[in-house]
């Protein structure tokens, strides 16, 4: 009887234990074991510029990356640039393979429901492209039973069928402008500061912007939700507010969009709105 209670005492023990492993391993801290390993793992397409992709000697670059190998520096570890399509880049961010996704990922109140969201980072507006000759679409309220092209699950693609168009999937910026020019879709939705850089670099295509939205959308770093990401959370929001205030994301901003669009164009608004009114009463 002794060794039979024995045997279930040690047993109960190695439950325990096990548990207790089990428990810890859930609840490490992912901040603490990416300094141990000394490596951030980032998610992102390299096919989308100027946010990230690659130059003529094929290497990875663009804002993304900068700020990026910033925010690993501010760390204290490497930046480990990971490379994937657009519809895989949540699917490895919710299996752990990829630590951080960035990639001008807007934040929307679904992503926010199952993603931790760091302070926005840049504001973009979204633009409406058609083809040149195109003169049936002149706002966003024209797509109803039109066709668009854009990246499948993207925010662009949501905005699209909310107007009513039916959309087709992509994975490149230059493959829905392509669709667009040839006419298999009627128009594409996408970055405003995407689309610029598509036309400086082809200025020659036979495409125009008649409609943007009115709002910027805020552009942050998802992460997986849980107490094991919320240090690195407040980690990644110090190095983003740093950079914010010794210019650093400013400059990288002016080095690949030409310009500022890191700063909240509604805030600017109010800001601007308020000292009219102080000029006013006096």
């Amino acid at each position: 009887m002794k060794k039979y209670v024995t045997v279930l005492l040690a047993v109960a023990l190695c439950l325990t234990m096990l548990s207790g492993v089990c428990f810890a391993a859930e609840g490490d801290d992912l901040l603490a074991a990416i300094q141990d390993k000394g490596e951030l793992v980032i998610a992102m397409e390299g096919t989308w510029s100027p946010w990230t992709y690659h130059d003529e000697d094929d290497v990875l670059v663009g804002y993304d990356v900068e700020v990026g190998r910033c925010i690993a520096e501010h760390l204290g570890v490497e930046a480990k640039f990971v490379e994937s399509e657009w519809s895989g880049l949540f699917a490895g961010l919710d299996s752990g393979r990829y630590d951080l996704v960035i990639n001008g990922v807007d934040i929307t109140d679904e992503r926010s429901e199952k993603y931790d969201f760091t302070d926005p980072y840049a504001y973009d507006r979204t633009a409406l492209v058609v083809r040149e000759d195109n003169e049936d679409i002149t706002s966003f309220e024209d797509l109803e039973g039109r066709t668009t092209s854009n990246s499948i699950g993207s925010t662009y693609m949501e905005l699209a069928e909310d107007y009513g168009a039916t959309c087709e999937g992509v994975e490149s910026l230059g493959e829905t402008m392509q669709m667009v020019q040839s006419g298999r879709v009627d128009a594409t939705l996408n970055a405003e500061s995407s689309v610029a850089d598509y036309f400086n670099a082809q200025p020659d295509a036979p495409l125009k912007i008649v409609a943007y939205t009115a709002e910027a959308n805020r552009i942050a770093i998802p992460m997986r939700k849980g107490a094991e990401t919320a240090s690195l959370l407040d980690a990644v929001n110090e190095a983003l507010a740093a950079m914010r205030e010794d210019g650093t994301l400013a400059e990288i901003s002016e080095k690949y969009f030409g310009s500022d669009i890191t700063q909240d164009p509604a805030a600017d608004a109010a800001e601007d709105a308020a000292e009219d009114t102080v000029k006013t009463a006096k």
